[in-house]
């Protein structure tokens, strides 16, 4: 969560969070006072992440279809929007449409997280993800492998 910076948001999304093992990471990290926003597809690990984390905001939907638009309304765009998506196992379609859904409530200067397992980044769905984030967000970092995750894996970090 370091690298993401999410001790300094005020309002973070998370995509995927799954049954919540970044999810608690992140609310360790965030500040008092901040807001988080939580887009699962699967109703069962929404019930549960709600049950988990009662203070966090959980949504059951797509990325690529949720309204962000109506949700920030009366809210400031998201300081960092980490990510726990399976982007190599995406079609090049639903890769676009989750990050031109997503990316555009991110801040000017806030950022994108999102971690690949090492090898798979290699696949061709990992090197069009990756030429992807490039290409909508240029200054695209990444961290070292993480060996001792099974898979091994790293982290991309872009600024908007």
């Amino acid at each position: 969560m370091e690298s993401a910076e999410v001790g300094k948001a005020r309002h973070v999304l998370e995509l995927g969070p799954g049954t919540g093992a970044f999810t608690e990471a992140i609310l360790d990290s965030m500040p008092h006072g901040s807001s988080y926003l939580g887009i699962e597809l699967n109703e069962t690990f929404v019930t549960q992440l709600k049950t988990r984390f009662p203070s966090m905001n959980f949504h059951i939907a797509g990325a690529q279809e949720f309204d962000f638009a109506s949700y920030l309304a009366d809210r400031e765009p998201f300081d960092v929007i980490v990510s726990g998506l399976p982007w190599t196992a995406f079609p090049r379609g639903l890769q676009e449409a989750i990050l031109g859904n997503v990316l555009p409530h991110l801040r000017e200067g806030g950022r994108f997280a999102t971690f690949a397992y090492y090898g798979f980044h290699r696949l061709p769905s990992g090197q069009r993800f990756r030429g992807l984030l490039h290409d909508l967000l240029p200054g695209v970092e990444t961290s070292r492998v993480v060996w001792g995750n099974v898979p091994p894996a790293f982290v991309y970090v872009a600024r908007k």
